[in-house]
């Protein structure tokens, strides 16, 4: 997530070299090599490209800019995923008190069922 965050608020700068119509080198967040051709003629067939994506300069998110069902359904999906994890409830035996029946006879024997 914090990568996300990172990627969206930085400003990202692309210059690309173009030499004959081909892609000659590309770089990011600098100016990228030429191909070693002399760009002082008056028509030369090199030509520099750069294009900067502008960053997220605001991350305040305030709920007054939701409206009020974009809001309801915010608040009840917070409660229902924090219900999910109810960690106080314990499970309660109510024969916990009462002891179990006496065996009286073995009903394995008795039917002569066993398991092999």
């Amino acid at each position: 997530m914090a990568l996300l965050v990172l990627a969206s608020t930085v400003s990202w700068t692309v210059d690309k070299h173009i030499c004959m119509g081909r892609v000659m080198d590309i770089s990011l967040f600098a100016h990228a090599d030429d191909c070693g051709m002399d760009m002082s003629m008056e028509e030369s067939c090199c030509d520099d490209e750069s294009f900067t994506i502008q960053g997220q300069d605001d991350l305040k998110i305030s709920l007054e800019k939701f409206d009020l069902s974009q809001q309801l359904f915010l608040v009840s999906l917070v409660q229902t995923y924090f219900q999910l994890f109810d960690f106080d409830s314990e499970e309660h035996n109510t024969f916990s008190e009462y002891n179990p029946p006496p065996l009286i006879r073995d009903v394995q024997v008795f039917d002569q069922t066993f398991l092999i």
